[in-house]
């Protein structure tokens, strides 16, 4: 019988730190570049005082801006205080004005919204077969080709350099060439 009540104790330990069904994703403002550094450094300070912050997202394409998930978001806003490079929260105006004026509210985002930051887009995407591209990276660097090939799944293009004594196709990352001049059909 002891050993059932010390079971039923465990159980009734509330987990820290696990979110509830009432979080929402809230964005904040830094400065320009220094997306991750403050996304970092609120990490740090929320993990020592314990504060209700479940994720923080720093997507590189969209500078400027960090997504936070908290059921607080007055906890978010205290530790954004004196916080390098952060510059506050959004906020969505109330509408009216006086006294009759609704109050400020925190800017929220949708996972929905959320969700083409989530994953990078494939590296071959505005390529085409017949383009002129440029190699930016690796022994070709500099020459230029045409696109003979695209390989969706592994993200590479076959390229056929113009420089070159014998037209030898070789193989690129997708992210190793920038596009020149696209095929005019």
């Amino acid at each position: 019988m002891a050993k059932f009540i010390e079971e039923e104790e465990n159980n009734n330990e509330e987990v820290i730190n696990e979110p509830s069904s009432d979080t929402q994703i809230y964005t904040m403002k830094s400065q320009i570049g220094h997306e991750r550094t403050a996304s970092e450094r609120l990490a740090d300070r929320a993990r020592r005082n314990g504060a209700p912050i479940y994720a923080i997202l720093a997507p590189s394409k969209l500078r400027g801006f960090i997504f936070v998930e908290t059921d607080s978001p007055e906890a978010l806003r205290d530790n954004l205080k004196g916080l390098t490079h952060a510059r506050g929260m959004v906020m969505n105006k109330g509408i009216g004005y006086g006294r009759s004026k609704q109050p400020d509210t925190f800017g929220t985002v949708t996972i929905e919204e959320l969700t083409p930051h989530l994953t990078p887009p494939p590296a071959v995407t505005g390529i085409e077969e017949g383009n002129i591209v440029e190699v930016i990276s690796g022994p070709f660097k500099g020459e230029k080709a045409r696109v003979q090939r695209i390989d969706q799944a592994k993200e590479e293009v076959t390229v056929e350099l113009f420089e070159a004594m014998v037209p030898i196709p070789i193989t690129v990352r997708g992210d190793h060439v920038r596009v020149l001049e696209k095929e005019a059909n």
